[in-house]
Order: structure tokens, then C-alpha cells, then sequence
């Protein structure tokens, strides 16, 4: 492996050989990266990643990694300059990591290390140290029942237009579309709690029983600038095709906490309010509609604007559902047009009227 100039990994500590981690080859020797605490990791040239590699050849925001619930890890590139490669290919989309894969950011060469039986290993270790088998969880707590919003959002046609494209514009697009939603969502009070394939899925936590409707519009504002960003995106990048997304909110109790083994701590929330977010928004697709909300997410709404005359109420038929699933779908163009019915209204009861 090629050497990097400098590396600088914030919870870089000695890993247990079955843990997944990076081998690093630096100026000083071999490094280790583990990739143990969190679900995922950032790799770049500025503070604040999790990876920080001083090379010239990193981009500021280069690549991130993430792991799944299933253990699965996923490598994204967030549009780099100069790229990056798992076995000498350049990676266009989420890209799954498998052990022993070799992996390249710009001219940085690492060693991804996931060995397979590393449940098994776990179990004999605990074994060795006393521990019974019984006492060992099945996963890790999922601790707490809470009020949520989740928020699936897709990139449409993803897999045709990949085809269109050349793959350093696809890389260009992907990347650029994954780092500026994670901005657009963090700074609407959540994170990107999961990448899949060509969809992020976001969380808002709610009070123990109530739901403020006034937090509610930042989940609805998150989606509104997804869009907006997708369709910049479209034309700064002179796409030769509509670049869409489809959204799915929806609103009630999941269990929410870390799952996994307890050196792979994972928050995240599961549930049916979660299934029903992602099923709402691959509705949105033969519906021909760019958001679909669920009903608690309907009335919460209800309480801060009229939603009736932006809305159009379905019945759908849910893959996993018995019953007609109740749900109110919009366009785009009607979303911006409730916030901003919603913002004249809060500008009402703000300032004094004068007469």
C-alpha cells in the first residue's frame, strides 16, 4: 500500500483484530482505524472528520463510510476531485465493503478489515472472561419507547439515468447530493441516520406524548430544501435528465436505541412507524406524487395551518399491511405553498396589528 502524508483519526485506539477497521500505512508504520464507535465515519482534508488525511489529493468532504444494522458497510464518495476506489475501481454509488477489500481515497491506500466470524469471536472472548452465554443480549438496548418523525427520502430513476451518464459526472452528482443533504438535515435539527443505496433516512425526536407542530415544520422544511438542492443540482451539473426525489414522512412511537454488539453501537430507531415512512415513500412512485405522509403526521400538521387544501387523502395498500393504510400525499410546489401559509400565519400572531 502506498503511504499517506498525514493521518489524524480522532478515536484512532488499538483494535482487537476481530473488529472492523482500516489498516492505514503512514510515514510513522502501520495504523490502525477502528470502525466501532457510531454508524458512521467521514474521510477528508478538514477538521471535523472522523478520518483526516492531509494529502493534496483529499477533498475537504472526500468520502464517508456507513454501516448498516445488518453489519453491512457501505462506502460513498462525496464527489472528490480525485476519487474513490475499492479494488481499483472508482466508486460512482454506495458501494458495499467487503473484508479484505482495498481501499483508495485519492492516492491514500487502506486495507478494509471486516472479518466474518467476528460474532462468533466476540461470543468465545466473552466466554473466556467469565461470561455465561444467557447473559449475553441478543442485541444492545434498545432502551426507549419515543414520539418520532422519520423521514425516507430516494433519488428517482436512479439505476436508468446511472446508465446515461459517464461515471466521474455520476461520482460528481451522487456525492455532491449526499454531502448537501446532510447539511440540509443537520441543520434542520436531525442527522442522516442511515444511507441505502440512493436513499437517506432522517429521525426528529418529539416530546413523551406530544408532538409540537411548530418542530413538526422543520421536518417539512428539510424536504422542501432536499428539493430545492436537487433541482440546482440538476442544473448546475447540466444533467440530461429531470433529477427528482420522493419523500415519506411519518410520525409515532418506535423503539429507538443501540443495536448490534456493544463494541458496534448503533442509534437508530425500528419500528412500524419506521416501515411505514419507507413504504410511503415507494407509494409516492406509482401515485405519481412527491410526498406521502401518514395520518398522524396529517394532524399534527392540521393544528398549525390548513393542510386540507395543500393535501390529497389516499388509501393505500401497503406492502406488509392487512388493512387500507391512511395517508395524504402532495407536490412539491403545494408543500412550499403550506410552509409558507404556515409562516404568514406565525408572522400574524408575532407581530401587532396597527390600525
Amino acid at each position: 500500500m502506498s503511504g499517506v502524508q498525514t493521518v489524524i483519526a480522532h478515536n484512532d485506539v488499538m483494535t482487537p483484530l476481530c473488529t472492523p477497521h482500516l489498516v492505514i500505512q503512514t510515514a510513522n508504520g502501520v495504523r490502525q482505524f477502528p470502525l466501532v464507535q457510531g454508524s458512521y465515519w467521514t474521510v477528508g482534508r478538514s477538521k471535523g472528520n472522523s478520518l483526516l488525511i492531509t494529502d493534496q489529493w483529499i477533498s475537504r468532504s472526500h468520502a464517508l463510510i456507513q454501516r448498516l444494522e445488518n453489519g453491512e458497510f457501505y462506502l460513498i464518495d462525496l464527489g472528490s476531485r480525485n476519487g474513490s476506489f475499492v479494488n481499483g475501481r472508482r466508486v460512482n454509488v454506495p458501494t458495499i465493503l467487503e473484508d479484505k477489500d482495498q481501499v483508495m481515497f485519492g492516492q491514500s491506500d487502506m486495507l478494509f478489515v471486516n472479518p466474518p466470524k467476528e460474532k462468533e469471536t466476540l461470543r468465545q472472548e466473552r466466554q473466556g472472561n467469565g461470561f455465561e452465554e444467557e447473559n449475553e443480549p441478543i442485541t444492545d438496548t434498545l432502551h426507549e419507547h419515543r414520539l418520532v418523525s422519520v423521514m425516507v427520502v430516494d433519488i428517482r430513476n436512479f439505476t436508468v439515468f446511472s446508465r446515461q451518464i459517464e461515471n466521474h459526472l455520476l461520482s460528481l452528482m451522487v456525492g455532491t447530493w449526499f454531502r448537501q443533504a446532510g447539511e440540509i438535515i443537520k441543520d434542520s435539527g436531525s442527522w442522516v441516520d442511515k444511507y441505502i443505496g440512493d436513499a437517506v433516512m432522517s429521525i426528529w425526536f418529539h416530546g413523551e406524548k406530544t408532538v409540537d407542530p411548530n418542530q413538526l415544520i422543520n421536518v417539512f422544511q428539510a424536504v422542501s430544501d432536499l428539493n430545492q438542492m436537487t433541482t440546482d443540482l440538476q442544473r448546475q451539473l447540466s444533467l440530461p435528465f429531470e433529477l427528482k426525489i420522493g419523500a415519506g414522512v411519518n410520525t409515532g412511537y418506535a423503539m429507538v436505541g443501540n443495536t448490534g454488539t456493544g463494541d458496534r453501537p448503533d442509534y437508530t430507531a425500528i419500528g412500524d412507524t419506521v416501515n411505514a415512512a419507507f413504504r410511503l415513500e415507494s407509494a409516492t412512485k406509482p401515485l405519481i406524487e412527491d410526498l406521502a405522509i401518514g395520518a398522524d403526521t396529517f394532524q399534527h400538521l392540521s393544528r398549525v395551518a390548513s393542510v386540507e387544501s395543500y393535501f390529497q387523502e389516499y388509501q393505500l395498500s401497503l406492502k406488509g399491511y392487512e388493512q387500507p393504510f391512511h395517508a395524504h400525499c402532495a407536490s412539491y410546489e403545494n408543500l412550499d405553498y403550506f410552509l409558507i401559509d404556515y409562516l404568514v400565519r406565525t408572522s400574524q400572531k408575532t407581530f401587532p396589528k396597527f390600525h
